[in-house]
């Protein structure tokens, strides 16, 4: 099945509500099951491997991060953390018959009782149609301000 750039498109803008409304299970079925989620630590950088990174998730650590947020026993989520994505409307960079790249420049806000951060970054999205849906194969986000020091990050730009 060929998808339309519109389509594409909201697909991103899905995912981004999934997260800002918790829905975190159904945000992880998007995933395919050799998928990775690459947040860099430098700029530019291009091996997620041999450098270190912010975060580079496989499938079976998405699985614990969603897990650690569904917990009703995660006391450090106590009251829950909360997020907002702002987004541009995303570029649909690559379009062919089973895969599709697109990037999409945003705002993220996430907060937590009295603390609030705001990220400006960039996420590289990499999908992929499987049995006619559209499923992400990998995702990188890049923080505009990626050296400089965070506090805990504990949801999903």
């Amino acid at each position: 099945m060929a998808f339309s750039k519109d389509q594409v498109i909201d697909f991103i803008y899905n995912e981004a509500r999934m997260l800002d409304e918790g829905r975190y299970d159904e945000w992880l079925s998007l995933w395919l099951e050799d998928g990775h989620y690459w947040m860099p630590l430098d700029y530019k950088q291009t091996d997620p491997h041999l450098v270190t990174s912010l975060l580079y998730e496989d499938m079976f650590m998405l699985r614990l991060r969603v897990e650690r947020l569904n917990g009703a026993r995660t006391f450090s989520q106590k009251p829950k953390s909360r997020c907002h994505h702002v987004i541009q409307r995303p570029f649909v960079d690559e379009m062919t018959e089973d895969r599709i790249v697109t990037n999409t420049s945003m705002h993220y806000v996430e907060t937590r009782l009295d603390e609030q951060f705001l990220l400006a970054l960039t996420a590289v999205h990499e999908l992929a149609v499987v049995d006619g849906a559209l499923r992400i194969a990998n995702k990188r986000v890049d923080i505009l301000n990626s050296d400089a020091a965070f506090g805990n990050i504990q949801l999903l730009p």
